[in-house]
């Protein structure tokens, strides 16, 4: 029929930026060009093999092909529970404070539908992942941009958070941050939280980046913090942590309200996560905490090893304290985001990310994902030597 049309809230939204990499990747590619990705972070390592041993048994048993539980197994919610009690010393209920997801993504983006209204205000960082603005914006949300600087530690100023809170319904936040690899303080955490009870507003805590830290700083949940369950709900994930981007699988935790609000919709919107994947999660929240202690390693090495060569050609850049992304203020002689992905592109066949993608606050720097090999990474540092 032509005249069928997108509806408008598809026809406000931008094209989502990592479509558009992948696609100008893709090309490049097809042109028989041979590609560094720093793009997307999508972790190159194979899922552990005791996880996938796990997935197959539970294939071959055929009481794992029937419509899921939305609220997941109660194995895999009271396997979540004592993950989080012994990484963050925090108790949670699997009843009322846990709920599986199809990867934490989707969470975030049915949450604000069970808790914003058409008009209500929603603070959302600048620079922040794309695609929190979308999920705000389908539920009728108002953003209100939180900018976040470099000498600040790309936290929020909660002065600034104070000033634009009157009448904020939510506040989303990252940490550790994508994309710029920030870390929350207790001190922060401590003063959002105080915020939001003073100014009656949720707090969504993004953290999917919970395990990949370097030199021993481990990030905090924001549940370690007196009374943030009075006011927060926070997103995991086994993606990052387990090699398990493709699987899809997470879950949410927190403020039992918010949680019910949750599960609300999403038993309005799916039928749960296949189970054979939760009985494939309750494996991975079980691994030797060594699987996580070597993906640290890898990804520090990578990062040191990118840090290093990039300084050696005169390019120096703030190591990261978590995440597997290189915040780095673009080179001397750009001063333009997305003209710099460009120029990577078509002068040195690198993909990596414009700053300015992750909304205004971002210009003026470039995102680096440490999720190739290290030899590639030396292989483009090679590749831009010849070109700033």
């Amino acid at each position: 029929m032509s005249s069928v049309e997108f509806a408008d809230r598809l026809k406000k939204l931008p094209p989502y930026l990592f479509v558009e990499i992948d696609k100008a990747k893709r090309a490049a590619i097809a042109e028989g060009r041979d590609v560094i990705n720093l793009g997307i972070g999508d972790p190159d390592y194979p899922t552990p093999p005791h996880i996938i041993e796990a997935m197959k048994e539970a294939i071959s048993d055929p009481n794992n092909h029937h419509y899921a539980l939305d609220a997941g197994l109660p194995e895999l919610r009271q396997e979540i529970a004592k993950w989080f009690k012994n990484r963050f010393a925090v108790s949670l209920d699997p009843a009322t404070e846990i709920y599986p997801l199809i990867g934490s993504k989707e969470g975030i983006a049915h949450l604000p539908l069970g808790v914003i209204n058409p008009g209500d205000k929603v603070l959302l960082t600048d620079p922040a992942y794309p695609a929190y603005r979308p999920t705000i914006q389908f539920a009728g949300g108002e953003i209100i941009n939180v900018p976040m600087e470099a000498d600040k530690g790309f936290l929020p100023d909660l002065d600034d958070v104070a000033k634009k809170a009157d009448k904020v319904k939510m506040m989303v936040i990252n940490y550790p941050n994508n994309p710029t690899a920030a870390v929350a303080t207790r001190e922060f955490y401590k003063g959002l939280v105080k915020l939001a009870k003073e100014k009656d507003f949720i707090i969504l805590s993004d953290m999917a980046y919970s395990e990949v830290y370097y030199d021993g700083q481990k990030p905090l949940s924001i549940f370690e913090i007196d009374g943030a369950k009075d006011v927060a709900i926070e997103f995991h994930s086994l993606s990052k942590t387990y090699y398990m981007t493709g699987w899809r699988i997470g879950w949410a935790c927190g403020n039992p309200t918010l949680v019910a609000a949750l599960a609300k919709v999403k038993s309005n919107y799916d039928s749960g996560i296949f189970q054979a994947i939760q009985v494939a999660g309750i494996a991975a929240l079980k691994s030797d905490p060594q699987i996580t202690e070597d993906m640290r390693v890898l990804y520090q090495d990578r990062r040191d090893c990118l840090i290093q060569g990039l300084a050696d050609i005169g390019w120096t850049i703030e190591p990261p304290k978590a995440a597997f992304y290189v915040w780095a203020p673009l080179p001397k002689g750009f001063n333009d985001s997305m003209a710099t992905a460009k120029a990577f592109l078509d002068k040195a066949d690198i993909v990596a990310t414009p700053g300015v993608g992750f909304g205004p606050g971002g210009e003026g720097y470039i995102r680096m994902a440490l999720t190739v090999e290290k030899d590639r990474i030396q292989e483009a540092v090679g590749r831009l030597s010849k070109i700033l």
